[in-house]
């Protein structure tokens, strides 16, 4: 039997494939977000996610070990599982402080997942935290803590429903060849509208959602009874872009909420965990910033309620790398590239001031001066170029030091001379980003546009085939591919290395072609095109491919 054609999944989509890993945008969108809120996150950027559930009492993942399980396991999880949950030492006003502290602006906790628990005092459903040793109302304590931080108050909800589906005597399972019965999908979407009418009417103004799972008249439901009770709350999965595990490969006009884990699971997970570092965690908020989007963050307490010390500890590097760059966190937008390799850029609102984050030097010596060459931005005589935090005048213990941040318009771009001056750690080693504030600046080119086309099988190769869109103003220009062994849905995240092809020039009507050796089949590689002149280089979107057999 012939393999599959190669199949291709463009990241910033993402639908039917995060679908198998727990998490899809749907499409269409029915959209009735108001275009401010809309624009409230793309300035907040930066939001706690909470995943929480009475299963977070084995360290499995949350909700899932149900599809599959023996009856056995499934009534056990549904009936003696709830009997030993008892977050007895969660703290809310605890957790938000944490959140507002590492510069997040809203928080979104998981009110219902799709094992169907809820965490609040629900009329719907016995299945919920007020039958458990705990008996409190957890979502009221999230909602009155966030609010009173001042933080948006977030609450993500399942329509789909596994306790449902087991009351009805229904297969718990993701997808469904054959639908559910009529009578019993007309009691699931009335359960669903019941279940969100009362956290739209029990605790105030909501002002996000984010929705996961069921089908496609159970979400749209969920959606209508939300808008109608609470126009205006922001409703992101569901209603916008929001790629899990991942940053799209390009920035976007439109805000996008990317959602992460710490480590390789949403729920507390006590063993064989493996967490990104505080700078990788740094590095994503700082690209997602770049391409316009805002990062959604997730923990997952333990089963008492307390954060696991590793996801305080990065939270806290982060708050420490925030305190000192707020300024460049919210309220930006993308500049005219997303970033000159390891510089990532955003702008300010007034457009004449630029964010450089100086990312992937560890080693960088307090004292110690570098420069730094932007080719995308050009100065004017009023520029002035800061490193956020600094004041520029003093080195502690080095008083003949010149800790001043200096700069020089070249022909080849803005030359920034700087030291990083300010001691964040005891031993004046500090491995995260410094950001550069450069005020009354402007675009120094107008940079190429290119698109990742296709990835397709010819013979033992693999044609490559990329489009520019917009040449720039800069010739001449070549064009190439940058390509990777996918590492997996979450651990494409750790991975940060890239191959190159060789670069050529593109035809007249801006279409080309690379071949490479088509790896072994069966194998799975993520392709971005790219284009690059004497000054920058660009790239396009992220294809992945699934390496089909040569025929």
């Amino acid at each position: 039997m012939k393999k599959r054609a190669v199949l291709l999944y463009t990241l910033s989509t993402i639908a039917g494939w995060a679908a198998q890993h727990g998490g899809t945008d749907p499409a269409p969108f029915v959209d009735l977000n108001k275009p401010e809120r809309v624009q409230w996150l793309g300035d907040a950027g930066f939001g706690m996610f909470v995943h929480f559930s009475f299963d977070s009492q084995l360290g499995v993942v949350i909700s899932h070990s149900l599809v599959g399980a023996s009856d056995d396991y499934t009534n056990r999880f549904f009936h003696d599982l709830p009997q030993t949950f008892d977050p007895k030492r969660f703290d809310a006003r605890e957790l938000v402080t944490l959140a507002k502290l590492a510069g997040m602006k809203y928080i979104v906790l998981t009110a219902k997942h799709h094992s169907g628990f809820c965490l609040w005092d629900t009329k719907t459903t016995d299945f919920n935290i007020m039958r458990t040793p705990y008996g409190k109302d957890l979502v009221a304590q999230f909602v009155a803590a966030a609010r009173e931080a001042g933080l948006g108050v977030g609450l993500y909800y399942s329509p789909e429903d596994f306790w449902f589906l087991h009351q009805e005597g229904q297969l718990i399972r993701r997808d469904f060849p054959e639908p559910i019965p009529a009578e019993v999908q007309d009691r699931y979407v009335d359960f669903v509208a019941r279940q969100c009418a009362e956290l739209m009417t029990n605790y105030g103004p909501i002002d996000v959602v984010f929705f996961d799972g069921g089908d496609g008249r159970l979400q749209e439901k969920a959606k209508e009874v939300v808008w109608k009770l609470q126009p205006n709350a922001l409703v992101t999965r569901g209603a916008m872009r929001t790629p899990e595990q991942m940053v799209p490969g390009q920035a976007s006009d439109v805000v996008f909420e990317a959602n992460i884990t710490m480590g390789t699971q949403w729920q507390y997970k006590p063993t064989n965990e493996d967490y990104k570092s505080g700078t990788r965690l740094i590095d994503i908020l700082i690209e997602t910033r770049a391409k316009g989007g805002a990062l959604l963050m997730n923990v997952g307490p333990k089963p008492d309620g307390v954060l696991p010390e590793e996801q305080e500890a990065r939270l806290r590097e982060i708050a420490a790398w925030h305190f000192v760059n707020q300024e460049a966190v919210h309220g930006v937008r993308p500049w005219i590239l997303t970033n000159e390799d390891n510089i990532w850029f955003t702008r300010g609102k007034d457009d004449s001031t630029v964010f450089a984050y100086l990312t992937g030097i560890g080693d960088w010596a307090r004292g110690a001066r570098k420069e730094f060459l932007l080719k995308s931005v050009k100065s004017t005589p009023s520029t002035r170029v800061s490193v956020l935090g600094q004041s520029d005048r003093v080195v502690e213990y080095d008083a003949a030091a010149d800790a001043t941040t200096r700069f020089e318009q070249r022909e080849d771009g803005l030359l920034v001379s700087c030291v990083r001056a300010q001691r964040i750690y005891n031993n004046h080693k500090w491995p995260n980003p410094i950001v550069l504030k450069l005020e009354n600046v402007v675009p120094a080119l107008d940079p190429p546009l290119v698109q990742t086309v296709e990835i397709r099988r010819d013979g033992a190769k693999l044609k490559l085939v990329g489009e520019v869109t917009k040449s720039g103003d800069v010739k001449p220009l070549t064009v190439g591919f940058y390509f990777r062994k996918y590492g997996g849905f979450v651990e494409q995240l750790y991975s940060t290395e890239w191959m190159s092809t060789a670069f050529v020039e593109p035809t007249a009507e801006g279409r080309f072609e690379i071949a490479i050796d088509a790896p072994a089949d069966g194998e799975v590689y993520q392709f971005k095109a790219a284009a690059r002149n004497a000054r920058i280089e660009v790239h396009g979107d992220i294809v992945q491919t699934e390496i089909e057999q040569e025929h």
